[in-house]
């Protein structure tokens, strides 16, 4: 019963964000036939301020997950939007295993994720290194990536901009995932192609 209406809550919620997105950000959504039907996928997409997510999860045409700071906790909204979507907290600065495991089981299951590679808002313009949090998700479960590029409606009423590209697969660097010697070096490739894709989806 508790999950029925959990599930009632999102769809009243996602239809009133999705409106406000419409109505003040003129929101524009390209590339959603990118996205298969019956497929789980890991979305990744650029972080410039709080539209993004909500533009993500009422956009993106199915329940996904969100990966978000624990800090977020703090904020009554943002605490309640984490139970109704499930969000996955996650501690800045650490090896959060139980979030790990849970986005892990979360995949495996069938589910869909999605979360920001650069970390933080605006995290390449701060020199942020990319985190390979995404293609370690990806290349331990075998699921594709979906980038995914936000650009305009920086502030209300300038139109912002969606756009979904096509699935990244990141097969071609399994092997080297397996291998001890260059597991680094498959993250850091795949993190950057994935984060590429974005770069231009986001011009």
């Amino acid at each position: 019963m508790k999950s029925f209406f959990k599930k009632i809550g999102r769809v009243i919620i996602r239809s009133v964000v999705y409106a406000y997105c419409k109505i003040v950000y003129r929101a524009e959504i390209i590339g959603k036939e990118n996205i298969v039907k019956g497929e789980k996928f890991i979305f990744c997409g650029n972080h410039r301020n709080y539209l993004d997510p909500p533009l993500i999860v009422v956009t993106v045409g199915r329940h996904v997950r969100f990966l978000a700071k624990e800090e977020l906790k703090k904020n009554p909204l943002f605490a309640f939007l984490g139970v109704v979507f499930d969000g996955i907290y996650v501690k800045r600065d650490s090896k959060d295993v139980t979030a790990l495991k849970t986005v892990l089981k979360a995949l495996k299951n069938g589910e869909s994720i999605a979360l920001f590679p650069e970390g933080t808002r605006n995290g390449l313009e701060k020199g942020e290194k990319v985190k390979d949090g995404a293609a370690f998700f990806a290349l331990r479960t075998n699921t594709r990536v979906i980038p995914v590029g936000i650009s305009g409606g920086l502030k209300k009423f300038q139109k912002v901009k969606i756009a979904y590209g096509k699935p990244i697969d990141l097969s071609k660097y399994t092997e080297m995932y397996k291998n001890k010697e260059t597991e680094k070096q498959a993250l850091e490739e795949a993190s950057e192609l994935i984060m590429n894709e974005i770069t231009k989806l986001a011009q």
